[in-house]
């Protein structure tokens, strides 16, 4: 009897008996912005009457705070969330801000944390996003488009068109942009050229997408590839030489006409500027008056 106690035991555990689980419902929320949703959380009775529960949120950066705690709505959240039948969350609307994971933690003094989650997704249609285009730019240099639209979600997906066709994600795997060596990323939005050519002339345009709404793109921007003006930079260097030897050439003219201060002339000028007489006397007529007075004393 006692073996087979132990066994009915053994297969409970190993069947999930006693498990002290915690589940939520729905585990995946899609919400639009401003729009109210209810997130449900239940747990085993095994937890016990101490069971202990909280609701914790972790948004897309890792951050972590407490939605309810100690059976209260956190101070970032009591505007706008309820709690009701004991366990579950009520939002009035949510924002952006809302997108992430939340948690539900249930715990006692009998068992040790366990937690299940619910992803919500806040939907934001796309804007009219921010593009990067350069106007002009030299043949075979690093050249980088940019698109970004700061407010989609869940984040929208990035496309590039060249007039009117659409430049694929990878274009090794397109016969008509074989000969392509541009880089796509649609999650970034960026499309880098690693050596540009002259083929990589044209209007360009980014198209931004995602669920919640209707597709937008920005304002189309020719990109003009130029080879280097070598002969521009060699008359122009050229140039400057000239110029350069000429302006020594007439300085050195001019000193040698006499048109320019010499040092010389300065020094002259230095040295002749007016000296107070002494008290003593200076000069001739000092040294005659001078005299005349002593003898006239004598």
């Amino acid at each position: 009897m006692g073996r087979l106690v132990s066994l009915l035991l053994f297969l409970c555990a190993a069947t999930g008996g006693s498990s002290f689980d915690v589940t939520t419902a729905p585990a995946i929320l899609k919400v639009k912005e401003n729009e109210g949703v209810d997130m449900s959380c239940s747990y085993t009775a095994d937890f016990g009457a101490d069971a202990r529960m909280e609701w914790r949120f972790v948004n897309s950066k890792g951050s972590t705070n407490y939605v309810l705690f100690d059976k209260k709505i956190t101070d970032p959240y009591v505007d706008r969330v309820t709690i009701f039948s004991n366990t579950n969350l009520r939002f009035s609307r949510v924002t952006r801000q809302d997108n992430g994971e939340y948690f539900c933690d249930v715990s006692s003094s009998s068992s040790p944390t366990k937690n299940a989650k619910v992803v919500l997704t806040v939907l934001v249609p796309p804007s009219v996003p921010n593009c990067g285009i350069p106007q002009t730019v030299t043949t075979n240099s690093h050249v980088t488009l940019t698109c970004n639209d700061p407010n989609g979600s869940p984040p929208p997906k990035y496309n590039w068109y060249k007039g009117t066709t659409l430049l694929p994600e990878d274009p090794s795997k397109n016969v008509a942009f074989k000969n392509a060596t541009y880089k796509l990323d649609t999650k970034t939005g960026m499309l880098v050229f690693p050596s540009v050519t002259k083929m990589d002339t044209g209007d360009y345009y980014c198209e931004v997408s995602n669920e919640a709404g209707p597709p937008q793109r920005c304002k189309s921007a020719k990109m003009e590839v130029r080879d280097i003006n070598t002969g521009g930079i060699v008359a122009g260097v050229i140039f400057g030489l000239l110029f350069l030897g000429l302006l020594i050439a007439g300085l050195w003219f001019a000193n040698k006409k006499g048109y320019l201060p010499s040092m010389k002339s300065e020094s002259k000028q230095q040295s002749a500027a007016y000296q107070p007489p002494s008290m003593y006397g200076g000069g001739d007529e000092d040294d005659g008056d001078f005299k005349q007075k002593s003898s006239f004393v004598v």
